[in-house]
């Protein structure tokens, strides 16, 4: 399920390095942002940069129609982590941000992904 900042939505997302995010999103950047981190489902792909975070939608059964939804870190109202806990098998963590337009994104990682890393991204670009 793909994040469109309308609904709620819950991802097994697994990182995945910075060189492997889809090509159309660096149209979409503008002067001074980066990609910070990045995640991906099976097709679909999550991005932070140091200005918003962008969700990729890949659609169809060929994957060249694609959705692109992003929304800026000044739109989030709070935010909460949770982490994994102790000796699961498969380890994972959760994200839930509120965005002041009262969307509320889940977004859970699956894996040996640092969450608290996230946190302090996603604090550095808010407070």
């Amino acid at each position: 399920m793909a994040v469109n900042f309308n609904k709620d939505s819950a991802w097994n997302l697994k990182p995945i390095g910075i060189e492997t995010v889809r090509n159309e999103v660096s149209g979409l950047l503008i002067d001074g942002e980066t990609i910070e981190m990045a995640f991906q489902t099976v097709r679909d792909q999550l991005v932070f940069t140091n200005k918003r975070i962008t969700s990729i939608d890949v659609q169809g059964i060929t994957g060249t129609r694609k959705s692109f939804a992003t929304m800026p870190y000044s739109k989030i109202q709070y935010f909460s982590v949770q982490t994994p806990g102790f000796a699961e098998l498969i380890p994972d963590s959760e994200l839930f941000i509120m965005f002041s337009n009262t969307f509320t994104a889940k977004f859970e990682f699956k894996g040996n992904v640092d969450i608290g890393k996230i946190g302090r991204m996603i604090s550095k670009y808010v407070l």
